[in-house]
């Protein structure tokens, strides 16, 4: 499996067999959005969206035709089974942001969950309800999304074999507090590949949490 950061919250993910998951795909700015990475190129068989906020539902930019997945409980599409996990933008039950959907699947034998936009702590029923992660996409930017702190409990709390941040701040995106350095300060096993993509098995897991800070693609 392969793992490719477009940008913002938006990841390609293509299983050895061809098949390929966007999540969260952003609006450009270019398109009058809210964040500066380029425009999405990218064809998909199935795209996530976790919540209806235009930095990460704007599917009309992948081609490909594909099957979109929105909102809790159980979802099937290009062979892979996608579970939609009630969350919410922020500490209010939604009232200042709306609802978020965390996304678990499976994509060669590797368990991936994409936290969308989460705002709040989540709930040891909720961490029963996600069960064991190998790959965690985690909002890591604070501000209007969860904050630094609870974040790095969550990780914690969630214990994946791999942590790839996402949404943080940087040139493109300004209106976040935290950027990746900032959530790898103090984490005890972080790398940088220097490129926009990564490889996962489940043979060459680490068998502790390593961060992975991938270049944005667009």
């Amino acid at each position: 499996m392969k793992v490719k950061w477009l940008g913002h919250a938006s990841f390609l993910i293509t299983a050895d067999n061809g098949t390929r998951v966007i999540t969260d795909p952003y609006q450009s700015s270019a398109d009058g959005g809210m964040v500066g990475y380029a425009k999405i190129n990218e064809s998909a068989d199935v795209v996530a969206v976790s919540h209806e906020h235009g930095d990460h539902n704007y599917v009309s930019d992948v081609s490909g035709n594909p099957a979109v997945v929105r909102g809790v409980g159980s979802h099937q599409a290009a062979g892979i089974d996608f579970r939609g996990v009630e969350s919410y933008h922020d500490t209010a039950q939604g009232a200042q942001r709306g609802p978020n959907t965390l996304f678990c699947f499976t994509v060669d034998d590797v368990r991936i969950c994409h936290l969308g936009d989460l705002g709040h702590q989540l709930s040891q029923a909720t961490l029963d309800e996600i069960g064991e992660v190998d790959l965690l996409l985690a909002v890591a930017g604070g501000g209007p999304t969860i904050d630094l702190p609870e974040l790095n409990q969550l990780v914690e709390n969630i214990s994946p074999r791999v942590v790839i941040p996402m949404h943080f701040t940087n040139e493109n995106c300004t209106y976040t507090r935290y950027t990746a350095d900032d959530f790898a300060q103090g984490k005890a096993s972080v790398r940088r590949p220097a490129s926009s993509e990564t490889s996962l098995s489940p043979s060459q897991l680490p068998q502790t949490t390593e961060v992975v800070i991938l270049d944005h693609a667009l």
